[in-house]
């Protein structure tokens, strides 16, 4: 009899320390990772995606980066984005954005649906265009503005804040990417136009 008992309890001993043991391992998670800017292009799909629900004739008309403070800023990428989609079905327009984080700039994690609007067609300058036609994301076009005169600029007043813009205007047949040194095209005395369908450049603007 005394010679079981050592064995028994020896099992016993082995169950109790697992289990002790179990809450800890379980305790142990992974650290967030700290949330990183994306590119246009895979932004813009995502806001598509859910463009198409809302009508399966969608077409962009314009997408811009939205700077974050809370992000760090890569260039060719950004925190958020805003696009505009169009339905000729509809005769309405309507904006999205796309964010990493919920930020307190009234943005929002993940597709986020704005309002609609009414739409009658193409007016002014821009016009909407398949999702098909943008096949150049913006850290490529970044790079393109970057070895057409992008660099030199940086050279000559460095920290710019770097904007991107796609549309489709009447200046090129294509798509094109501006990349802005800058916050905004209106204030930017610097800016490259890059074909968003070839990643050709177009165009400098000073």
């Amino acid at each position: 009899m005394t010679k079981l008992l050592f064995p028994l309890s020896g099992a016993l001993l082995l169950i109790l320390t697992s289990c002790s043991e179990q809450p800890q391992t379980a305790a142990r998670k992974e650290p967030e990772k700290a949330a990183e800017p994306v590119t246009g292009q895979s932004a813009l799909w995502k806001m598509y995606q859910a463009a198409r629900s809302w009508a399966p004739d969608a077409q962009v008309l314009k997408l811009n980066s939205i700077r974050l403070a809370e992000v760090p800023q890569v260039p060719g990428k950004a925190a958020a984005w805003q696009a505009t989609f169009t339905s000729d079905a509809k005769s309405r327009a309507r904006s999205y954005t796309y964010s990493v984080i919920e930020s307190a700039a009234n943005l929002h994690k993940d597709v986020f649906a704005g309002l609609e609007e009414g739409w009658s067609g193409p007016h002014g300058s821009s016009a909407p265009f398949l999702i098909a036609a943008v096949k150049i994301d913006t850290d490529a076009a970044y790079q393109t503005a970057l070895g057409n005169g992008g660099s030199d600029y940086d050279k000559k007043d460095p920290g710019k804040t770097i904007t991107l813009l796609l549309e489709k205007t009447t200046k090129f047949p294509d798509p094109a990417w501006r990349v802005i040194w800058g916050e905004s095209a209106g204030t930017a005395n610097f800016s490259v136009y890059v074909d968003a369908s070839t990643g050709g450049f177009l165009e400098k603007m000073h």
